[in-house]
């Protein structure tokens, strides 16, 4: 192969054959020089992927030419191999605000194992105890399908989409921690894993069997982790220790990202084609019902209502009405946030409202201001 001769004027004594003599390439001397030279500056906490996000490296495309795994910005050999990638639109994987909530994410990672104050756990009552023994055995079924979600559409993501797939792989990882937290919490105290139901795997084969990513997104980030973020919200009144206090923070801003990604996911899909609300309809239409049974299994809603009633002596008085006043902040939260991500729910939803007191129309005028 010929050295270019940029290369050999900068460099004239290339040879062209190593001493094996094979055939060199020395092209990539040449450097890259639409970009060459530009230098990305730090911010003040460190060089992020928004910083280096200039020039051309900075731009992604909408159709990417290439179905490779090369970086985005390299020169990419026409015979590169095809990854078979099925996700080759941004608006099937992109939000605008991926670049940040990654940087976000692998800036507040914690430890199951060390940041849990473990050696703080009381002795509690036994009604208290199995309580959130069962809480935890439902939180650690459930948390895994975020990470079981998107591991099975990352690899169809074409590559250009890096950010959006880092971001990705920062939820993954939040989640096993998350289902590795409960794990513990459920047999760390003398307690153990308790009931598992049939109407906690329903929800999560709809949202795994979800025939597009943005059907699957909806289903995951906007419906099902915007109701456990809602929970975990409530870590205050749940936790009978700061030990589940703790747990509870900590979980609930990993959340708040997905959620976060999952909303302007579905918004950058919904304002490039307004079509593509009918499909998230149909998914959120079946995924509310699973939804909805998953909140009235009689051992969730029971181990809720003991644990915000402290105690069993009071779970009807106390822990059965801040239970659902739990699961109208839940509703009344997810109905905004598909306002917000571009999906109006408020004249189709199959969620129960009326029977927990919410009033549709307040409703209504309220995202109305927003």
């Amino acid at each position: 192969m010929a050295i270019a001769e940029e290369v050999l004027t900068e460099y004239p004594n290339l040879p062209e054959t190593s001493p094996m003599g094979q055939e060199l390439d020395w092209a990539w001397l040449a450097g890259h020089r639409s970009e060459w030279g530009v230098h990305p500056k730090p911010s003040p906490r460190g060089l992020t992927m928004m910083d280096i996000a200039v020039g051309s490296y900075g731009d992604v495309p909408q159709h990417p030419r290439h179905r490779a795994m090369a970086a985005r910005g390299a020169d990419i050999a026409e015979d590169t191999p095809d990854m078979g990638y099925i996700l080759n639109d941004k608006t099937d994987v992109w939000a605008s605000n991926v670049s940040e909530l990654y940087e976000e994410a692998v800036a507040r990672q914690w430890s199951a194992t060390r940041d849990i104050p473990w050696g703080e756990l009381e002795e509690l009552p036994s009604d208290i105890e199995h309580a959130m023994c069962q809480l935890c055995t439902t939180l650690s079924e459930i948390e895994m399908i975020a990470s079981d979600l998107p591991a099975k559409w990352m690899w169809r993501m074409n590559h250009e989409f890096l950010e959006a797939k880092m971001f990705l792989c920062t939820q993954i990882m939040d989640e096993a921690r998350h289902s590795e937290v409960f794990r513990k919490r459920a047999l760390a105290n003398g307690g153990g894993l308790l009931k598992s139901r049939a109407n906690t795997e329903t929800l999560l084969r709809t949202i795994i069997e979800a025939k597009t990513y943005t059907q699957a997104t909806a289903l995951l980030h906007l419906l099902g982790e915007g109701f456990i973020l809602d929970l975990f919200r409530q870590g205050e009144a749940i936790a009978p220790t700061e030990v589940e206090k703790r747990i509870f923070r900590l979980t609930m801003q990993d959340e708040a990202r997905h959620v976060a990604y999952g909303t302007m996911h579905i918004r950058y899909a919904v304002d490039a084609d307004p079509d593509v609300a009918e499909e998230i309809h149909e998914a959120l239409d079946h995924g509310e019902g699973a939804m909805v049974a998953l909140g009235r299994a009689p051992d969730m809603s029971s181990a809720l209502a003991m644990l915000l009633a402290g105690g069993a002596d009071k779970v009807e008085e106390i822990g059965f009405p801040l239970q659902q006043q739990l699961a109208r902040n839940q509703m009344t939260s997810y109905l905004a946030r598909c306002e917000r991500a571009g999906v109006s729910r408020l004249e189709r939803t199959k969620l129960p409202l009326d029977e927990l007191g919410i009033d549709i129309d307040k409703l209504r005028q309220r995202t109305a201001r927003r």
